[in-house]
């Protein structure tokens, strides 16, 4: 008998292991979305909320940032995931919605 020695992670359908399309800090690749996330954060929030089917107050959440890696096979942790959001909350949110944006793009959304 052989051991498990990995978990299967939701939505990873069996393909390796991907990345952020964007850095934590790249605000340059979208300028409209980086205002945003710094002008009106629970806007972009509830954006984010909404094209992941949630709720609107879930947008800005650990949980939210830690389910979409999930999703995606995105490297990472809880503990990573929480102290970005509270060092860098904006540039996160921005990271997301760009992230999201980029997969709409690729048909990988």
């Amino acid at each position: 008998m052989n051991p498990v020695v990995t978990q299967p992670r939701y939505g990873a359908g069996g393909s390796t292991a991907s990345d952020w399309q964007t850095g934590t800090f790249d605000c340059c690749s979208d300028i409209g979305i980086c205002l945003c996330g710094t002008f009106f954060p629970l806007c972009l929030s509830c954006q984010i909320a909404s094209d992941m089917d949630e709720c609107c107050l879930c947008g800005a959440s650990v949980a939210m940032r830690t389910l979409y890696r999930t999703r995606y096979g995105i490297p990472g942790s809880i503990c990573n995931d929480s102290l970005m959001l509270m060092c860098f909350p904006q540039c996160v949110l921005c990271q997301l919605k760009r992230d999201i944006e980029k997969r709409k793009e690729m048909n990988a959304f």
